[in-house]
C-alpha cells in the first residue's frame, strides 16, 4: 500500500524539522554551546521549538498514515496535511519572536491540535465503518 498524501506532508515536515534543528545548532556553534542552552534564553528557546515540533509532528502524521490507509476522503486528508504544516511553522515564528504569548504560538498549538483531533476522531469513525 502507498500514502502518497502522508508521503507529502511527511517530507514537508522533515523539511521543517531540519531547518529548526539547523537553526539551533547554528545558535550553539556562535555561542560555543556543545550541549544545553548555556544559560542563553534564546538558544533555549529554539531547542523548546524544535523539541515542540518533534513532540507533536509524528503522531499526528500516524494517524494521516492510518487515516489514508482507511480511506479517509483526501480532501480531509490534505486540509489536515496542509493545516498541520501551516500551524508547525505559525508556531515556530510566534515562538521565535516571543517567548511569552503570541498569535503565532497560539494559532499553532491551537490547529496543530484541531487537526490531531480531527485525524484520530477520523480514525476512530473510519475503523468502526470497517468492522473492525
Amino acid at each position: 500500500m502507498t500514502l502518497p498524501i502522508t508521503a507529502l506532508y511527511s517530507g514537508l515536515c522533515g523539511i521543517l524539522v531540519l531547518v529548526l534543528a539547523y537553526r539551533v545548532v547554528a545558535m550553539r556553534r556562535r555561542l560555543r554551546v556543545g550541549i544545553g542552552d548555556g544559560n542563553n534564553s534564546d538558544l533555549a528557546r529554539r531547542i523548546r521549538i524544535h523539541a515542540n515540533a518533534i513532540e507533536h509532528i509524528p503522531l499526528v502524521l500516524i494517524l494521516l498514515a492510518l487515516a489514508e490507509g482507511l480511506a479517509v476522503p483526501a480532501l480531509v486528508l490534505h486540509v489536515c496535511g496542509g493545516i498541520l504544516v501551516l500551524a508547525r511553522v505559525m508556531h515556530a515564528v510566534g515562538m521565535t519572536h516571543s517567548a511569552g504569548h503570541s498569535p503565532g504560538r497560539f494559532w499553532g498549538v491551537l490547529f496543530t491540535w484541531l487537526v490531531l483531533v480531527t485525524l484520530a476522531l477520523s480514525n476512530i469513525v473510519f475503523a468502526l465503518l470497517r468492522g473492525l
